[in-house]
């Protein structure tokens, strides 16, 4: 026990308060005592608190654009990136062109906002972004939702998620895009198509998205109410499509609903919406879609070292328009990186068609 020393008074001694030995000395150090452990013990548990909150912010990079603010695009830099250790656990980072894996997949949001990503750039909930443990960073992957049958393209520019059973990390508009942002969590099937572009150009997630005939019943609000910027630019990419109508017989295969699933046609709630057998289909991409002949000669020669390229000339309402296509492609894989780089080169309005 913590001996205490304190001074008697000659009066106290008198009476015999305060001298050694005595009850009253006793009771005294005794509370002393307790007085001094709770201190003590109040001074660690503080000292605890101070050091749990440190080591949880740690793990975040600063924000460096405030919730509410436009995001910019791109800025980061290729990343491969060596073997790493999480939580007992180590990722391997590698060119994966074949991977294509089913898995479960989580989204983060708000708290990583405006945060730098793995690769440098910043990371916006709004965008159709994801983070993957292994592939190269920038990438795009396809992922589609096996509960619903939705597919999408997202740009991977992050790291993450390290729970055992997760494969990879949406964004939250990438998580609302596939309907399972209120679950937390969904089964998917995710599929590297190649490279992203450094500069952000995001107009290839936009297309897909765009062409979906979900889209429209995709979640179309932000918290408090304003309309998502991305709806508005996936409807601005809906009204350049409908500008050049498609040739009899031939239809965006993003626009077409898959009869394998039954589910993802009740969701669409569009009865309109051909349903194409998918015996024996193959994939085109149409590059664009020109009045002048010679302009669509010209990209058919630019995008030949792609694969097959052909000009194809179709009547409509009166006029000859000549489409640029590539393919035909008998996987949709194959199709899916010609699209890559067909937008990659400039070609925005390009899409991927059955026949």
């Amino acid at each position: 026990m913590l001996r205490i020393s304190t001074p008697v008074t000659a009066q106290a001694a008198a009476a015999g308060v305060g001298a050694p030995g005595t009850a009253v000395t006793k009771a005294w150090q005794a509370l002393i005592c307790v007085l001094f452990a709770i201190a003590v013990t109040a001074l660690v548990l503080s000292a605890c608190s101070r050091g749990k909150k440190s080591s949880s912010n740690q793990n975040l990079s600063k924000r460096v654009v405030a919730l509410g603010q436009p995001v910019p695009k791109g800025g980061g830099r290729y990343k491969v990136g060596t073997p790493y250790k999480i939580g007992g656990r180590t990722y391997r980072p590698s060119e994966q062109p074949a991977y294509n894996r089913v898995g479960v997949a989580s989204w983060y949001g708000e708290m990583f906002h405006g945060r730098y990503t793995a690769n440098g750039e910043i990371y916006d909930m709004n965008a159709l972004t994801a983070a993957h443990p292994t592939l190269p960073i920038p990438t795009y992957a396809r992922v589609t939702n096996l509960q619903n049958g939705r597919s999408i393209v997202v740009r991977v520019n992050d790291r993450g998620p390290y729970a055992h059973d997760r494969i990879i990390d949406m964004s939250r508009r990438s998580a609302q895009a596939l309907d399972f942002q209120r679950n937390g969590t969904a089964r998917v099937r995710v599929q590297y198509m190649g490279r992203a572009p450094l500069d952000g150009n995001d107009s290839l997630e936009r297309r897909v998205f765009a062409s979906q005939p979900w889209a429209r019943h995709a979640s179309l609000k932000q918290p408090g109410g304003r309309k998502n910027s991305r709806t508005q630019l996936a409807q601005a990419v809906q009204k350049e499509m409908r500008a050049d109508p498609m040739v009899v017989g031939s239809i965006p295969e993003e626009a077409a609903m898959p009869s394998r699933t039954a589910q993802w046609a009740t969701n669409a709630r569009d009865a309109s919406a051909p349903v194409i057998p998918n015996a024996r289909q193959t994939h085109i991409v149409q590059a664009a879609s020109f009045q002048n002949e010679e302009f669509a000669h010209t990209l058919r020669r630019k995008l030949a070292s792609l694969g097959p390229a052909s000009v194809v000339p179709a009547q409509v309402a009166g006029r000859t328009w000549y489409r640029v296509r590539l393919g035909p492609y008998s996987e949709r894989h194959d199709a899916d990186e010609v699209l890559r780089a067909v937008v990659s080169s400039g070609s925005a309005d390009a899409h991927i068609m059955r026949n």
